[in-house]
């Protein structure tokens, strides 16, 4: 009797979706071992994408279309390195969060224009300043989630600018 006022009363299916969510929840913790494995992983290759990428450089023709590809998909490798320490869900509500959301929106729409300036519009010489800007927004990012160090470095540029 229990079981059938839970179903008509819509209880049951609130219980099975909450079980459902802390099921797959479960199903997809990392122990902490694993997640350091994984972000060291992720890292890596994200740095030798970065650092494949700036050799390609100096090939003659393709050079310059594979230092793109490489260095744009060394930073997303690098960015969702992250995500293993502290898990996606909180990797996305930390990257929206009102002191980076700026920050995020700056870099990924210069991951994309990179590679829309490269492959689409056929514009290396955009593509190169969307890669310095995903250079800069991408430092400008990182330093975010340290503590007052954004604020420190526009008072320095301040102070050098007077």
């Amino acid at each position: 009797m229990d079981k059938l006022k839970s179903v008509l009363s819509g209880e049951e299916s609130r219980r099975e979706d909450r079980n459902i969510l802390q099921s797959v929840n479960e199903a997809s913790t990392l122990g902490w071992g694993t997640r350091i494995k994984g972000f060291i992983a992720c890292f890596v290759v994200g740095a030798a994408c970065t650092v494949l990428g700036v050799c390609m450089l100096f090939l003659p023709r393709i050079g310059l279309t594979l230092f793109i590809v490489f260095y744009t998909f060394g930073n997303i490798c690098a960015l969702c390195s992250t995500m293993f320490l502290m898990g996606p869900m909180k990797q996305l509500k930390r990257m929206c969060d009102k002191t980076r959301a700026l920050a995020t929106t700056i870099m990924l729409t210069c991951l994309v224009l990179t590679l829309c300036a490269a492959f689409w519009w056929k514009n290396f010489g955009l593509a190169l300043l969307f890669c310095i800007l995903q250079i800069l927004s991408f430092c400008w990012y990182s330093l975010s989630y340290i503590p007052f160090v954004r604020l420190a470095i526009m008072k320095a540029v301040a102070l050098c600018i007077k």
